[in-house]
Formats: C-alpha cells, structure tokens, sequence
C-alpha cells in the first residue's frame, strides 16, 4: 500500500499505534495504568530550588493502551493548546510503556522533541502510585492519588546532598 498523502499516513499509523485495551496477557501487568487511560486536564507548576512555585499553566494529557495492547502510551502538552495563546510554546511529551517481565516493572521511555529530550525509565506500581526513576539521570516521577477522575504527578531531581528537589508537579483532573 502506497501513502503519499500526509493526512493519510496520519490516519493510518493512529490506527496502529492506539488499541482498544490491554491484549488479555497483559491486563493484570498493566492495571496499575488502567485508570489514567483517557484525557485529562492538568494544572502545572514549577518550583525553584526553595521549593517555591515560580511559573504556572494549564495543560493537557493523553493516554492510550497501543501496540496492539501490548503497551501503554501518552502525549502530554504543557501549555495546553488552549492556552498557547498567552503562555507560548511550551512541550509536548510522549511516553511508551511496556511491561518487563523479568523485572516485574514496566519500562518506560519518555522523549520530548522541543529539547531533543530522551530519558528512559524504570517504573514501579502498589496500590495508588506508580513511581518512575531514571536511568540516565537523578531524575524521579510519581502518579499518586490514583482515581478515576483524578491523580497527581511530579517531576524530582536528586541534589548533591541526596535529597530529591520538586521541580514540577501536574493537578490532573479528567476531561468530561
């Protein structure tokens, strides 16, 4: 099959990439991921090195079952399109999960295009927190507070002294 037209191939490579669920196989390995599948709205922030906020926005973030159920993906975008208007160009970022059995973890990697931005990830799931630390960088991400209509994230870098820094932290509220 021959696509020359863009629009097309965007439709056809969509159609690849997002599933209608987990395969069955991969249903219990990916719950902890279940209830962020969908669209959410997100209030940004980040922090300087006193913990103070020092810049916020609205954002947004997308996240699908893909590669045939085999994986988890999302784009988030930050400032939402909505508000590119008054906040400028921001990032959009996307990540792909798989399940590591071996690990009894996923890996994730997350890449965003503005920076040329690629981290990889190894993340860990309980009950209400997935917990994402780097394996390039001193760099730590948590979901927390887990519900069908919202959850928390935040971005942590490692200081000299040990300690994690908040940088950036997502409110994230579903989209109806």
């Amino acid at each position: 099959m021959e696509i020359t037209d863009g629009a097309a191939a965007a439709r056809v490579l969509a159609g690849l990439m997002v599933s209608d669920g987990p395969r069955p196989e991969y249903a219990q390995a990916f719950a902890p991921f279940a209830p962020l599948i969908g669209s959410w709205d997100l209030d940004v922030a980040w922090y300087d090195e006193t913990g103070a906020v020092t810049r916020t926005t609205k954002g947004e973030w997308h996240f699908a079952w893909a590669l045939d159920g085999r994986a988890v993906a999302d784009i988030w975008i930050t400032p939402s399109r909505a508000a590119r208007a008054v906040d400028g160009d921001g990032e959009w970022g996307l990540s792909v999960r798989i399940h590591d059995p071996e690990l009894n973890a996923f890996r994730s990697t997350w890449m965003g295009p503005k920076a040329a931005f690629v981290m990889p990830f190894v993340a860990h799931a309980t009950e209400d927190t997935i917990t994402l630390e780097s394996q390039t960088a001193k760099t730590r991400w948590a979901f927390t507070g887990i519900t069908e209509t919202g959850f928390h994230w935040r971005n942590e870098d490692e200081g000299a002294d040990g300690n994690f820094i908040l940088r950036q932290t997502f409110a994230a509220r579903r989209q109806p």
